[in-house]
């Protein structure tokens, strides 16, 4: 007949080994899911990259534009104050 404690070993023992098996296959399953996390993360940081370049091309784009339109801004500014700069003095010196 079987003591309690030699019970006990043994079913320590087989919960032990099922524990085990369960373990190796949640880590087997991890493993999959971790490479497949992997692959996904590089998709995005590829795609993450080519979006950074079209708003690199966007972000100089803009900033000509904002130079050109500044160079516009200037010019008409200048037209203007010489026009009404040269007006002033005429009156100044009829005066």
């Amino acid at each position: 007949m079987i003591d309690v404690n030699s019970f006990f070993i043994m079913l320590i023992c087989i919960l032990s080994s099922i524990l085990l098996v369960v373990l190796i296959i949640l880590g087997i399953k991890l493993i999959g899911a971790v490479s497949k996390f992997d692959r996904v993360a590089g998709e995005f940081e590829n795609r993450i990259k080519k979006i950074d370049k079209l708003f690199g091309i966007v972000d100089t784009f803009t900033d000509s534009m904002a130079l050109v339109s500044d160079k516009i801004i200037d010019g008409v500014v200048f037209g203007v104050r010489k026009v009404f700069g040269k007006k002033r003095k005429e009156d100044d010196i009829d005066e």
